[in-house]
């Protein structure tokens, strides 16, 4: 019976997207910022470059183990909706609304308005006048920790927004000429920053300091309160690392919830996520080995503002490496931003389609996309962009997003524990299903995501319970918004 109202549900969407389509949404969504940043927090937390490595190699196994999985539900279930749908069939219809409010409410807007922020911030270091203290509206305090205001920076991520909202709208095949000539382009900056590495910017001294002994364990941050120098904190730090490693990696499972756009879904999508993530996972780490041949580990973990590959461009290039950074970073971006925007919306999509969101959500406009969805959309990611927190002691604004996706990394990581489970669940409960895919090494595989993911999972609450438990908290509100939504 679900089957049929999910079916009914594909009427009117273009089966526009082939292979080289999906796969480039999957590297798009993948490729933002935090590979050219992530890397200082995590060199910091490790305190050792061959285990900063080894960190990355298991996001890696993570990332990969988990789209091999996702492959099996996406042939099998290939409509919009993605992991909402995954986790209704499932489970049941509470825990794919679970996940469908925490994605809209924090992960995907929050998201677009960090990465939106992110391509701000680095056009100000072309064009100055953009600048998170150049302000339009000075911070107008709501209480002594938060406040919102509108900085030129903001207003530049706002347009982005705004734009990428308004050609995606157009219909899909506007989104996909943005996605796939960004995401070339990325790519390629990304190819080229590791070559520029490697063969330019090689420094004998790093070399020897970063791989003589590179597997020695170094003295971990003092914040994780464990024993330095042992075995067991360094399997903490390597998990608690996974935050930043793990959401730079993020996102790579967006292109299953445009599934009713992609042609023979059965097949492409599968191997889109296959090949998008092994692709970028492969890019990441070359992407950290140029990092150490370039730079020592001292100034990996000390980088300006963490920007890790403006500092290696900066020893390579002196005086142009952080415009170089900022040209690639801003391109990255951009693409990045039209990848979430673009599948976002359909997740809402389907739950308006199952009576779990706003009605006219779940219409399609002229050029057969949600386009009301997107307008949602793009109107909390922007708003998400105005409130700000304050340090008090600091005297400090920062961004209330980055606290909001602080929280929810466990919440979906959670998700995804149950989305891989449901794999278990659906040859059980439906056996006879047609799955034109199954998980290369069933059981292993999958189960070898789960736990994995499930450790770092304990890690995080055990070490960093202050940007944990909060996650919870919004998929608690998520269970009692469900609860009123029904009984409406």
């Amino acid at each position: 019976m679900t089957t049929a109202v999910t079916e009914k549900t594909e009427q009117g969407f273009v089966r526009g997207l082939n292979l080289f389509d999906a796969t480039m949404i999957v590297v798009g969504v993948m490729i933002g910022s935090g590979i050219f940043i992530v890397s200082a927090d995590m060199s910091r937390l490790i305190g050792s470059p061959g285990w900063m490595l080894m960190a990355w190699v298991l996001t890696g196994v993570l990332t990969i183990t988990a789209a091999l999985s996702y492959g099996e539900l996406a042939s099998m279930l290939p409509h919009a909706g993605g992991m909402y749908v995954y986790l209704r069939e499932a489970f049941s219809p509470l825990w794919g609304f679970l996940y469908g409010w925490t994605f809209f409410t924090v992960i995907q807007t929050g998201t677009i308005a960090a990465v939106a922020v992110a391509f701000a911030r680095f056009l100000s270091i072309v064009f100055p006048p953009v600048s998170e203290s150049s302000y339009l509206i000075a911070p107008l305090h709501i209480s002594e920790g938060y406040a919102v205001s509108l900085s030129t920076a903001q207003l530049v991520a706002i347009a982005v927004i705004a734009v990428l909202t308004w050609t995606n709208s157009r219909g899909l095949e506007y989104g996909k000429i943005v996605q796939n000539l960004f995401t070339s382009a990325k790519t390629v900056a990304l190819a080229a920053l590791i070559l520029a590495g490697l063969f330019l910017g090689w420094n004998r001294a790093a070399v020897h300091a970063n791989f003589t002994g590179m597997f020695t364990l170094g003295s971990f941050d003092s914040s994780l309160g464990v024993a330095a120098a042992s075995a067991y904190g360094l399997i903490v730090a390597l998990c608690v690392a996974q935050s930043g490693s793990l959401f730079s990696a993020d996102s790579w499972h967006d292109v299953t919830i445009i599934a009713g756009e992609v042609r023979n879904p059965r097949r492409n999508l599968p191997l889109a996520m296959a090949l998008g993530c092994t692709a970028v996972i492969v890019l990441y780490i070359l992407a950290n080995v140029a990092y150490l041949v370039v730079l020592p580990l001292p100034a990996i973990q000390h980088a300006p503002s963490d920007r890790v590959a403006t500092a290696m461009l900066q020893a390579i290039f002196p005086g142009y490496g952080p415009t170089l950074m900022a040209i690639a970073i801003m391109i990255s971006t951009f693409g990045c931003v039209n990848s979430l925007v673009l599948a976002g919306a359909r997740a809402t999509y389907a739950m308006a389609q199952d009576g779990l969101f706003f009605k006219r959500a779940g219409v399609l406009n002229r050029a057969h996309v949600p386009g009301w969805s997107l307008m949602v959309q793009g109107l909390w990611a922007a708003a998400l962009v105005l409130p700000r927190t304050y340090d008090v002691t600091k005297h400090e604004y920062g961004n209330l997003y980055s606290n909001l996706l602080d929280y929810v990394i466990s919440a979906a990581l959670l998700f995804y524990i149950l989305t891989i489970a449901g794999v278990f669940r659906l040859r059980q409960t439906r056996p006879n299903v047609e799955r034109p895919y199954k998980v290369v090494g069933y059981p292993f595989v999958p189960a070898l995501y789960i736990l994995g993911a499930a450790t770092v999972l304990v890690m995080l609450f055990a070490y960093r319970p202050a940007t944990t438990w909060p996650g919870l908290i919004i998929v608690v509100i998520g269970a009692a918004v469900y609860a009123g939504v029904r009984k409406r």
